[in-house]
């Protein structure tokens, strides 16, 4: 298919080996021009890599105006516009209330909330008529998973913004959906567990879900994929829960 032969796409958080990276590889596969950001020049490089010509690395933080303004401003140069947005930056903490500092707090609301109101209201300008822009949520906004508490509250946040933010751009022709995850073996849970932990924690994971397996990032990215295309084209601030049927069955 080739869906988004074309279109120009941007997606935060591109640059780790996730569901970011994942998606700006289908929207490549797919004609797309993809603009990825992130924070780390490293990984950003072995993304150019992996993906191909097809993609273009810009290293910022997506809570930093300035970053925002350079990686548009690419965009703009361009001369097409922006089709597809995936704001999927984000982080997480795992602390239990009675562990959980102020600056942890800060820290995941200034990303996932903060940063991605930026993301996508600097985007907004060079939206084309017909674009979409998807939020990456999760399904711990809807789960009391204890020591989750920042990265869920934040993640519920975003989904309100959905709502609220399909309402305000519909008229200009944008198209504002959720996508929310469940467990899926990417390389955030190195961050949050440990590398030693990580087998460990995606088996005891995947013993919770009725598909009795952790998502793989392909089937993220497709998902997302047809969210920014016009499969979707009577979707407005939906969320659409990706969750091996956890929040389901």
């Amino acid at each position: 298919m080739n869906r988004f032969e074309g279109k120009t796409a941007v997606v935060t958080g591109g640059g780790t080996n996730g569901i970011g990276r994942a998606t700006a590889a289908r929207l490549v596969s797919e004609g797309a021009h993809v603009f990825i950001m992130g924070r780390r020049e490293n990984e950003l490089d072995q993304a150019v890599a992996e993906i191909g010509p097809g993609v273009t690395a810009i290293a910022g933080d997506i809570r930093n105006s300035a970053d925002l303004d350079r990686l548009y401003a690419a965009v703009e140069a361009r001369g097409a516009g922006l089709d597809v947005l995936f704001a999927n930056a984000g982080v997480a903490t795992f602390a239990p209330i009675d562990e959980l500092t102020e600056d942890d707090l800060q820290f995941v609301l200034g990303i996932n909330v903060v940063g991605t109101m930026l993301t996508v209201q600097k985007a907004i300008p060079h939206l084309n008529p017909g674009g979409s822009v998807i939020i990456n949520a999760s399904t711990s906004a809807d789960r009391g998973v204890a020591g989750m508490g920042a990265y869920a509250a934040s993640k519920a946040a975003l989904r309100s913004f959905t709502r609220t933010w399909a309402n305000e751009l519909k008229d200009r022709g944008i198209r504002v959906n959720a996508i929310s995850p469940g467990p899926t073996d990417t390389s955030g849970v190195v961050e949050l567990v440990g590398a030693e932990n990580v087998v460990a924690y995606n088996e005891s994971l995947a013993a919770t879900l009725p598909i009795g397996r952790t998502a793989r990032l392909e089937e993220m990215a497709g998902v997302v994929a047809f969210l920014g295309s016009s499969d979707s084209s009577f979707m407005l601030g939906s969320n659409v829960l990706v969750d091996g049927g956890a929040n389901q069955v």
